[in-house]
C-alpha cells in the first residue's frame, strides 16, 4: 500500500471508530522462546466495526485474530506472537510495525461478512488506520531461589520435633501419676478419718472402766485432730 492510498497515524483519531491500547507492543526478548503481546480495540461508536491487522514482517509474527468485528461500545483483544529468535540485536532496536485498519460495517455483520474490498480506500470507503510500533525489552528477572533444606538438616529438625514430643508425653505421664497417687492418698485419709470418728463415738457411749480408758479417749481425739489437719492441707492443695 503506497502513501497515496494510505495515511498512517500514531494514534486513532479522537472522533474515530476505535481506539487502540497500547500503541507500542513491548516484547520481553528471550532467545529460543515464543513471546506474546496483546493490544485491545475499543469500539467507541454505535456501529459495528470491522478491523484488519497487517505487519511489515509476517514471517516473524502471528496475529490472532488478524481480522474481525467489534460490536458497538465493546472491546476486542488481539494477541501477537513473535516467533522464537536465535540472537538478540546488539542495540535492542526493532523496526517492525503493525497497521490496524478499521471501517464501519453493516448492522449485524459477522466475521464471514468481512471482505478485502471493505478496506479499499480507492473504492471510496472511509478506512481508519493506526500504526503500532514494536519494542524489545529485557525479560523480568527470575525470583531468588528458595534455599532447600539438606537431608541432614531435615533429619535434625525431625529428630528435634520427635524429642520435644516425647519429653512432653513423659512429663504429662508423670503429672498424671502424681495426681493419681495424691488422689488415692486423700481417699485413704478420708476413710481412716471416718473409721476413727466411728470408734470415738463408740468409746464415748461405753462406760469408763479406769484411768487408762480415759487416756485412750484423749489419744484418739488428738489423733483425729491431726488427721483432720492433714486432710485439710491435702484438700486445699
Amino acid at each position: 500500500m503506497d502513501s497515496t492510498t494510505s495515511t498512517l497515524f500514531q494514534s486513532a483519531h479522537p472522533e474515530g471508530l476505535i481506539s487502540i491500547d497500547p500503541l507500542e507492543l513491548k516484547f520481553p526478548l528471550e532467545l529460543k522462546k515464543q513471546i506474546c503481546c496483546s493490544f485491545q480495540l475499543s469500539n467507541k461508536s454505535d456501529k459495528h466495526v470491522a478491523f484488519k491487522v497487517k505487519t511489515t514482517n509476517p514471517k516473524k509474527y502471528s496475529v490472532r485474530p488478524n481480522n474481525g468485528i467489534v460490536l458497538p461500545r465493546s472491546q476486542s483483544n488481539v494477541t501477537v506472537t513473535m516467533q522464537a529468535q536465535k540472537e538478540v540485536p546488539s542495540d535492542m532496536q526493532c523496526n517492525d510495525k503493525f497497521l490496524v485498519q478499521s471501517v464501519a460495517a453493516p448492522v449485524g455483520a459477522t466475521l464471514k461478512d468481512i471482505t478485502p474490498e471493505m478496506f479499499n480506500k480507492e473504492a471510496g470507503n472511509h478506512v481508519e488506520e493506526c500504526k503500532l510500533k514494536v519494542a524489545y525489552v529485557s525479560p523480568p528477572r527470575p525470583p531468588s531461589p528458595v534455599r532447600e533444606e539438606s537431608e541432614e538438616e531435615t533429619s535434625e529438625n525431625t529428630t528435634a520435633v520427635s524429642r520435644g514430643s516425647s519429653e512432653h508425653q513423659i512429663t504429662s505421664a508423670k503429672a498424671n501419676e502424681l495426681i493419681s497417687a495424691l488422689t488415692k492418698e486423700k481417699q485413704s485419709i478420708i476413710q481412716e478419718n471416718n473409721r476413727l470418728q466411728q470408734e470415738l463415738k463408740l468409746l464415748k457411749r461405753g462406760p469408763r472402766r479406769n484411768n487408762g480408758s480415759g487416756g485412750l479417749s484423749i489419744y484418739y481425739v488428738v489423733l483425729i485432730a491431726l488427721l483432720g489437719i492433714l486432710l485439710g492441707c491435702y484438700i486445699s492443695s
